[in-house]
């Protein structure tokens, strides 16, 4: 945030009326969970990647040889 102490009251309030114009709407997400296969995770997520989804973090699954991924992308 900029600071406006030592501006005119007068620019102080186009100053705050400019900052607020240049706010873009807020981003909306979906998400999706995804489990991977060891010997096919780089298919798995180059597939949802064409898609438009994005990696957002992956953990280990129910067993040693499974991951989950967690995907988003922006709502349409």
């Amino acid at each position: 945030m900029i600071p406006l102490t030592g501006v005119p009251e007068r620019r102080r309030a186009t100053a705050g009326r400019a900052r607020l114009a240049n706010v873009s709407p807020m981003t909306k997400w979906e998400y999706s969970t995804v489990p991977l296969l060891v010997h096919a995770t780089k298919q798995i997520l180059d597939n949802w990647g064409e898609d438009g989804w994005e990696l957002v973090q992956v953990v280990p699954g129910p067993n040693p040889e499974q991951l989950v991924a967690y995907l988003k992308r922006p709502k349409q």
